[in-house]
């Protein structure tokens, strides 16, 4: 088989083709594509790219992690996860940045971790705890309700649970 050059990126030179199934461990360097099924663990330090069709059940270790498809398992990125509006996540993301495009449907926690450790930029950044609920309060509205709606947990798609806030 033939390497793929994506312009600008590394060679696709690993990839579980549509209507294809792999049980096992994938230790790479490089690229790995998936778009049949795999149930397993990842290791790679450049990319795993989970097609529209793909599905796998597994464990992912990668710089850059871009989801399309549907994945259950946990996700360790050293980079940045991406969810494709056509993505399903069942499981934790552990990643520095993370990404998702409307309409995607993920069911776990997502835990935004430093890039690199000793790294002075991502220590100087402040955390999610760090922020207070009653800076995101509007002029004028009651800030015991809106610290309730604050702590509300938040779908993918940004909608917070309960009334909404139209009381």
């Amino acid at each position: 088989m033939s390497d793929v050059q994506i312009p600008g990126g590394p060679y696709i030179n690993s990839i579980i083709g549509e209507g294809t199934r792999f049980n096992g461990e994938f230790d790479l360097n490089g690229l790995l594509r998936i778009d049949g099924d795999f149930c397993g663990t990842v290791r790679t330090e450049g990319k795993v790219l989970v097609g529209k069709n793909g599905r796998a059940e597994c464990t992912v270790y990668a710089g850059t992690v871009v989801i399309g498809g549907i994945v259950r398992g946990n996700i360790f990125a050293n980079e940045k996860v991406v969810i494709l509006s056509t993505g399903i996540v069942l499981g934790n993301i552990h990643s520095p940045r993370f990404i998702v495009e409307e309409g995607v449907i993920f069911n776990g926690t997502a835990k935004i971790v430093q890039e690199g450790k000793g790294s002075k930029t991502a220590a100087a950044k402040p955390s999610v705890e760090q922020v207070e609920p009653e800076s995101y309060a509007p002029p004028g509205s009651d800030s015991s309700h809106d610290q309730e709606e604050a702590k509300r947990p938040v779908s993918a798609t940004g909608v917070a649970g309960g009334s909404g806030g139209t009381g």
